[in-house]
């Protein structure tokens, strides 16, 4: 005997599988959206790694070559907005990097120790644009062998010149004004250029002893005399009025809960990691690099400590 619907018609077996993959599709599609709505919620609330805390002490790392304030700087902005947040700390372990997104990361510091309190702890290495980002904490604290300083710009550039002539190839250049191609690596600098680009740096270089005298409460005179490249250690930096104290980070969180006035040691809350150690190397943003830095971008004005490539 057939089966048939409740009108008495026969229940035809195409019409019953259409049934079963249309609410089969009903089904994966309720499952995608749950699925999209939880990682879209995510992505946009889940910057804090923990939503469970009371008042916490915010902590914002630096490390490695500063190439983008991107991160840094929504994360600086979700702190301030944040009311269990009483104070940030700025764990630093970087040479520096990227003029303008030094000076990002500093402005914004500065803007948050308006409502907030800021300590800056001085990891290993804290020169050239990672002590300008640190200036503009409340204050500072290093350890007595941590290397600071070196307040000063650096402009690099790469020429292959002699490579190309080795192997024959030459490049050809069509352009509209005569400092078009500044820094080409494929010719010698003229005086030109080489003038044009000093008085850049100096301009740059200026900026940086401003913002520096600014922010620590210094004479612009005091720090120009320290603003030659040379690195301090942490004690030295201590003595020339960079640094505020010696301490590790341990210290720097006991001072922030003080500082905030909080009555018991505060839950460090740290924003949530989005990147993985593979895209810092693909990036070259990480610690571990394929490339060196000027490879990709051939010239580039920055606040590092650069000894070398």
């Amino acid at each position: 005997m057939s089966a048939t619907t409740p009108t008495g018609r026969p229940l035809q077996a195409g019409s019953d599988r259409r049934s079963c993959l249309l609410t089969l599709f009903v089904i994966v599609g309720v499952i995608v959206i749950l699925a999209g709505v939880l990682v879209g919620a995510a992505y946009f609330f889940g910057d804090v790694g923990d939503k469970s805390f009371g008042d916490g002490i915010g902590v914002v790392e630096i490390k490695g070559i500063i190439t983008s304030s991107e991160q840094t700087l929504k994360t600086l902005n979700l702190f301030r907005h944040d009311k269990r947040i009483k104070a940030i700390i700025l764990r630093i372990d970087s040479p520096g990097g990227g003029v303008a997104a030094t000076q990002e990361i500093y402005r914004e510091v500065m803007k948050f120790r308006q409502n907030k309190k800021v300590i800056a702890s001085l990891g290993s290495l804290a020169a050239s644009g990672g002590i300008y980002i640190a200036s503009a904490a409340d204050q500072i604290l290093a350890n007595p062998g941590t290397l600071t300083g070196s307040v000063a710009v650096i402009f690099q550039f790469a020429n292959y010149q002699e490579l190309f002539d080795k192997v024959g190839l030459k490049t050809v250049v069509i352009k509209s004004g005569e400092f078009k191609d500044i820094g080409s690596p494929t010719r010698e600098m003229t005086a030109k250029e080489k003038k044009i680009l000093e008085r850049l740096v100096k301009q740059i270089h200026q900026q940086f002893i401003n913002d520096l005298a600014k922010a620590r409460g210094l004479p612009v005179e005091k720090v120009a005399a320290l603003a030659d490249g040379r690195i301090f250690t942490g004690e030295e930096a201590v003595s020339l009025g960079l640094v505020d104290s010696l301490g590790n980070f341990e210290d720097a969180v006991a001072l922030a809960q003080k500082m905030s006035g909080l009555k018991t040691r505060p839950k460090l809350v740290y924003p949530k990691r989005k990147k993985s150690w593979i895209w810092d190397l693909l990036t070259n943003e990480g610690k571990a690099k394929l490339l060196p830095d000027w490879f990709g971008f051939p010239f580039q004005l920055q606040y590092r400590y650069a000894p070398g490539f």
